[in-house]
């Protein structure tokens, strides 16, 4: 009876820090998708509130590193239990560094809008980008949260459309700077957006990682493992 009251206890414990990541989840997601508005808007007030809004995830990492922290002490977790708390301690890290990709977003939009009129719409340059990053960004956190193997391959293997894209981004922003000097100060801006957008896909694709690890008890950082899986016939 002691053990199956601990077991209980447990998997309560967990899922109210698997509840509270999620939660976090849903912060960062919202402060990205701020943060772009801001750079396509010009908001200055919507960023100073994308930016406050990094205090509010850098607490909540806090918290939950702590939460997991006194699981480990007190359950004691071993096997899968222990992969799920470690994964989730690994996710909450890309999460709360996705908030400070976010305010350098948000940064940049004050920066940028605070200079004399664009001459190219720098918005239209990583439109197609934010769009895909926030896309599988949503579909790491569902993964995450169904622990579901399938859709966490995917995300793996559509993050390299996102590098693609940005290295399109990086030769048309050397190419207006190469022919205007005076676009460049601009450019640069729009280029530390873009950079800040495609390590937004590298954290969303550490989350679907994580996942796999947890499923099936495989480190596949640094391989083809989502590549071999979706080659594989069913």
């Amino acid at each position: 009876m002691t053990g199956e009251h601990s077991s209980k206890q447990y998997d309560m414990d967990l899922e109210a820090i698997r509840s509270k990541v999620l939660l976090m989840g849903g912060l960062v997601e919202t402060q990205f998708a701020d943060a772009i508005g801001c750079f396509r808007s010009g908001n200055v007030e919507r960023a100073d509130l994308v930016i406050k809004t990094d205090d509010t995830v850098n607490k909540l990492e806090v918290s939950l590193d702590d939460a997991c922290s006194h699981l480990i002490v007190r359950r004691q977790p071993t096997a899968n239990d222990l992969r799920i708390v470690m994964a989730t301690i690994k996710v909450i890290t890309d999460l709360e560094r996705i908030g400070d990709e976010s305010t350098k977003i948000a940064r940049s939009a004050i920066s940028l809008f605070n200079r004399t009129p664009a001459m190219v719409s720098h918005y239209e340059l990583v439109r197609v980008l934010a769009s895909s990053a926030g896309e599988l960004l949503h579909d790491a956190l569902d993964a995450f949260a169904r622990l579901d193997e399938k859709q966490a391959v995917k995300v793996i293997a559509l993050d390299e459309q996102i590098d693609h894209e940005f290295r399109s981004i990086m030769r048309t922003l050397i190419t207006y700077m190469m022919e205007d000097p005076r676009t460049i100060s601009a450019a640069l801006d729009t280029m530390w957006v873009a950079k800040a957008i495609e390590r937004i896909g590298d954290h969303a694709k550490n989350i679907a990682e994580y996942v796999i690890y947890v499923v099936e008890g495989k480190d596949i950082r640094h391989s083809d493992y989502a590549t071999v899986k979706l080659d594989r016939p069913a």
